[in-house]
């Protein structure tokens, strides 16, 4: 399968409302430590890969937060508000996060199937 890179990408529930929803990778630690902190906002998603739990200390704004096995299917859902530690999900290879109140519009729940397109240049966004 091959490690993702950071870089930008188009995010889809399979299963879901079918809406194409704007996505970010961070796949480095750099990115990964760095994740929404110091943000207001996000418009879409943020993928933490490899990850299988989040932290929202020092966050400005609650989040919805998916943890997803290796074929990206989402092994649980919730809502963390800043300054929260998340559990530990050993299955879990992928972390999204996004805005609260998002992933529920986009039709995200456990069990859920998603599909990552290429960023807008067509890079691959695996190595």
């Amino acid at each position: 399968m091959g490690r993702w890179r950071d870089g930008t990408g188009t995010l889809s529930v399979l299963d879901g409302a079918g809406t194409a929803v704007p996505l970010e990778i961070a796949a480095s630690y750099r990115a990964r430590t760095r994740g929404l902190l110091g943000r207001d906002g996000i418009e879409g998603a943020l993928l933490l890969t490899p990850a299988s739990s989040v932290h929202t200390f020092r966050m400005r704004f609650a989040i919805d937060v998916a943890h997803l096995d290796r074929r990206l299917r989402v092994i649980a859902v919730r809502t963390m508000r800043p300054g929260r530690l998340g559990a530990i999900r050993p299955r879990a290879r992928h972390v999204l996060e996004a805005e609260a109140g998002a992933m529920e519009a986009w039709g995200l729940r456990p069990g859920s199937r998603l599909a990552i397109a290429a960023g807008p240049a067509g890079q691959d966004l695996r190595t």
